[in-house]
């Protein structure tokens, strides 16, 4: 058996088990666990339901839990078309309809954190709490980001390269892991964080060419979500904000403007990837926000 596969990862997480349903005309992958309310979480990229690996446990103590590879991730569909994080946030509503949800917590990271955002803005009725981990959603000072890099603390080259169609693909299938250990080298402050196997967890999935299209099309699709956010309300419901120091004011900057009401947390001594490099301190806030 592939130690890498989700039937080998889900041994290593016991009391969780892995699914998959079919939701707005695709097959999303889904690992559940827990009990208690319902708190749904979304990762990002170039990751896989496998990046919350560390905080579900404590989680599920006082949850379900619902950790689901997007649209274009890790065991779930990777159509040609569909990757508006509107329409993303349709199909984890799909989801949660489906699994006999009426209303969910919900927590996202990087590309999972723009759904997550989505989702509160497009189905309010079936939100409690929304957390956002180190990431805002796309506005128009994407389009403000400098071609080369002028002394900020990340230059995030890859929102760009990302947005470029086939080639990204040409060039990294069978070649991913170079860009995975850069980008995970270059924003985590404890490079041990996210382990060796992780990275070959993460490796798997990106690999190849259909996957990397799949999630190049999370960044393809900015223009549109930054267009469609354009009409939606404010978020009424209850937001947290979770940031590293580099993406703090961004964040907050972002929730200000769209969320009636939000709070912050910002997390010393870590880089985007907040919840594997202090995942104790994110559980607690989590769960503390919840309460």
């Amino acid at each position: 058996m592939n130690q890498y596969s989700t039937e080998s990862l889900i041994r290593k997480m016991p009391g969780f088990s892995s699914h998959i349903l079919k939701v707005n005309d695709i097959h999303l992958h889904y690992v559940i666990g827990g009990s208690g309310e319902p708190l749904v979480l979304l990762p990002g990229w170039p990751q896989t339901w496998w990046s919350f690996h560390h905080i579900m446990p404590a989680l599920a103590e006082k949850h379900t839990v619902i950790v689901v590879d997007l649209r274009g991730m890790g065991d779930s569909d990777k159509p040609l078309e569909g990757y508006s994080k509107k329409n993303m946030a349709n199909d984890i509503k799909g989801l949660v309809a489906a699994l006999g949800y009426d209303r969910v917590h919900m927590a996202g990271h990087d590309i999972g954190a723009n759904v997550a955002y989505a989702f509160a803005a497009n189905h309010p009725e079936s939100i409690n709490r929304l957390i956002l981990l180190d990431t805002p959603p796309p506005d128009e000072n994407m389009y403000r980001l400098p071609m080369l890099p002028v002394g900020t603390p990340v230059y995030p080259w890859w929102v760009a390269f990302n947005q470029v169609r086939d080639l990204p693909a040409q060039l990294l299938e069978g070649r991913f892991g170079l860009l995975l250990d850069h980008l995970l080298d270059k924003l985590l402050v404890n490079k041990e964080a996210i382990s060796d196997f992780d990275r070959s967890v993460y490796l798997q999935h990106y690999n190849n060419k259909e996957n990397i299209r799949a999630s190049n099309a999370w960044y393809q699709a900015f223009g549109q979500d930054i267009s469609e956010q354009k009409t939606y309300p404010k978020i009424k419901n209850s937001t947290k904000g979770i940031a590293s120091s580099s993406n703090f004011e961004i964040l907050d900057s972002f929730l200000s403007q769209h969320v009636l009401e939000h709070e912050m947390m910002q997390v010393e001594g870590v880089g985007h990837f907040v919840h594997e490099e202090k995942p104790e301190q994110i559980a607690n806030a989590i769960l503390d926000f919840l309460k």
